[in-house]
């Protein structure tokens, strides 16, 4: 055995543990999951299973729950993902200043990022809670009827995503702050000494040098938020009147309450294709230097 054949084994060595774990545990499931989607699906007994075909795509798109728990997954994602990229990339910049306490101040971005979701969702159900929740307490003082924040179908979904914000604030935050540190400085200052502004240097020097950082901030977080499912599970239970029923969670009826896994499967599916649609036009237009 030559040098390169050994290095070619070495190699395939290497990456057999990985490939037998994605091959067991998520190219398995995945394909699993496209062949329920074309059954009505029996759990208990899977060779009755009957095969219809597209029948649950065509019975998913004629379902106003769907297109409701849709609408609501893309509200979501528009409320989210955007406050979350902008704000994650000022406060990375406020503290790549010179700050008093900029060392804490990473500390405290970036130390809700650790709770789990249930945490999360628990503590601000309290904090939010219409007869003895502390923000309605200290609003009661300023007006006469504080309101029912996780009751409301217009404010439930706007209050999830502030939780979601704040929570997961922290993960962009620290990326877009390892970005920034690698950008050169010199180059700021041949921008200085051309008479540029600090928009300028901004405009031409930052965003530029940080495009890469921002593309994978804004394909993860737009993922991730398109599959939320803890925050309205704790908090909301998927209301009021279904204002707050994302798709993930619908999936999740779909398969658990209403023992339908082949649709379930189909509308898991239908959420794999926009995720990687979406995500390759993200990093198409954001991400590629060719863009």
């Amino acid at each position: 055995m030559n040098l390169r054949q050994r290095e070619t084994l070495d190699g395939i060595l290497f990456a057999l543990p990985y490939l037998v774990f994605f091959c067991v545990f998520l190219l398995y499931p995945l394909l699993e999951g496209l062949y329920m989607s074309l059954f009505e699906w029996d759990p208990l007994f899977p060779s009755q299973s009957q095969f219809i075909g597209i029948g649950n795509y065509v019975s998913m798109l004629q379902e106003p729950a769907f297109w409701n728990a849709l609408g609501n997954t893309v509200y979501f994602v528009v409320l989210t993902v955007p406050t979350m990229v902008v704000l994650s990339l000022v406060l990375a910049l406020g503290v790549n200043r010179e700050v008093f306490g900029r060392r804490y101040l990473r500390t405290i971005y970036f130390s809700p990022y650790i709770l789990t979701v249930s945490i999360v969702g628990i503590v601000w159900s309290l904090f939010l809670a219409t007869g003895f929740g502390p923000v309605n307490y200290y609003l009661g003082f300023v007006m006469e009827s504080p309101p029912d924040w996780l009751g409301s179908p217009t404010l439930a979904m706007p209050v999830l995503a502030v939780v979601t914000d704040w929570w997961l604030l922290g993960f962009n935050f620290v990326i877009l702050l390892a970005a920034r540190q690698n950008v050169p400085e010199r180059l700021y200052e041949a921008a200085k000494l051309d008479g540029a502004s600090t928009w300028r240097a901004f405009r031409d020097i930052t965003l530029p040098q940080m495009r890469n950082a921002i593309a994978f901030v804004v394909i993860i977080q737009f993922i991730q938020q398109f599959q939320v499912f803890g925050q309205p599970y704790v908090m909301t239970d998927g209301g009021p009147n279904n204002a707050t029923t994302t798709l993930v969670f619908y999936l999740y009826n779909a398969a658990f309450s209403q023992q339908r896994f082949g649709y379930a499967a189909a509308v898991g599916y239908l959420l794999f294709a926009i995720l990687v649609g979406v995500s390759y036009i993200n990093y198409r237009y954001i991400g590629s230097d060719s863009a």
